[in-house]
């Protein structure tokens, strides 16, 4: 039987700490057929220090040797590339965000459906071994309805001071569209997919536009710096749910802190780490979960599940309309903070 053949578009940090590693360690399975940059000096190191045989300036001769893409460019190219990729009958997993605005996303899934090939977006906080525990502690009832769901993923001083994260028409945005979207779609995972219908945002940069800033993630220019980096939203949902989410780049908090809870009927939950609180008992139950190591790791349970489910031997974890949901409230909530008004989803 011969190997699936995956092919990497943009082989920046994710791609090489993350995407390739988890592709070169399905061995029996995958071959690592190409790889494609702009930059071909780093396109051509890449390839030799993972043994990836070819190498490509542009991104349709790449198609033409593979059977799917993993795209790992700036955000502003994922739409133009996907569609590209499924016209070309090439299976895709992009990596988060799934595209900078919902007509960008919707017009991605729409060439999937029409050329029947999957698309999946790179959500990996799904597979952690916590995420996990608490989607089957959900769905066993522990905590009964969801009602409230909070989220922060806050970084204290931690601006990316490398690649194009600080460059909006490339990106689109900063901290939430960069860090919280993680957050926001794991968080729509659990409550099982609900139904957006109104959403209140507040964007911030003013940390990052000041002269002489501490930062812990390298230099950056304070002038150029034109994208979030803290957000703040209230968002309800179709079925009476309500969202609190807040997430930072450059806060100023004691330290980093990346927590989401959900507050049922019946008792509640912390995800990271793992607790689960039950009212029928009145206290915490089970607070010190066993939960296994998992030394693969999410990374690479993302890439085994998206080529089991090419391979037509899984379901996709991370559906594009699941993934379109996070874009879509994004979009909201930068709408909601460029005009001082709430947001009303159809």
């Amino acid at each position: 039987m011969s190997k699936f053949k995956m092919g990497i578009i943009g082989v920046g940090g994710i791609a090489q700490e993350r995407h390739i590693p988890a592709f070169a360690g399905m061995v029996d399975q995958v071959e690592l057929t190409a790889v494609q940059d702009v930059n071909m000096d780093r396109a051509h190191l890449v390839a030799e220090n993972f043994d990836i045989p070819k190498v490509f300036e542009d991104y349709n001769q790449l198609f033409l040797e593979v059977d799917a893409v993993t795209i790992c460019t700036p955000n502003k190219f994922h739409s133009e590339i996907a569609i590209a990729a499924l016209e070309a009958g090439v299976h895709v997993l992009c990596e988060k965000p799934m595209a900078i605005t919902t007509e960008e996303g919707e017009a991605m899934i729409a060439a999937a459906e029409k050329n029947d090939r999957l698309l999946s977006i790179a959500y990996h906080y799904r597979y952690t071994p916590e995420a996990k525990l608490a989607k089957e502690a959900i769905a066993q009832g522990e905590i009964g309805d969801p009602l409230v769901s909070r989220i922060q993923a806050m970084r204290r001083r931690k601006v990316p001071g490398w690649g194009v994260f600080t460059n909006k028409d490339l990106q689109g945005g900063g901290s939430l569209i960069d860090f919280g979207c993680h957050l926001l779609d794991l968080a729509l995972w659990l409550l099982d997919d609900p139904e957006p219908v109104e959403v209140i945002g507040k964007t911030y940069d003013r940390l990052s536009k000041t002269p002489g800033q501490v930062n812990d993630w390298g230099a950056f220019d304070h002038e150029t710096f034109d994208v979030d980096d803290h957000v703040t939203s209230y968002i309800t949902f179709k079925n009476g749910l309500s969202m609190q989410f807040e997430c930072s780049w450059a806060a100023n908090v004691k330290e980093d802190q990346t927590t989401l809870s959900i507050s049922g009927v019946d008792g509640g939950m912390d995800v990271y780490p793992f607790q689960l609180y039950q009212t029928k008992y009145g206290a915490v139950w089970n607070s010190q979960p066993n939960i296994p190591e998992d030394k693969l790791g999410a990374g690479f349970n993302q890439a085994k599940n998206f080529v089991e489910a090419c391979l037509g031997n899984a379901d996709l974890v991370v559906k594009p309309e699941q993934a379109l949901k996070v874009t879509k409230l994004m979009e909201a909530i930068y709408k909601s903070s460029e005009t001082g008004t709430s947001i009303k989803l159809s």
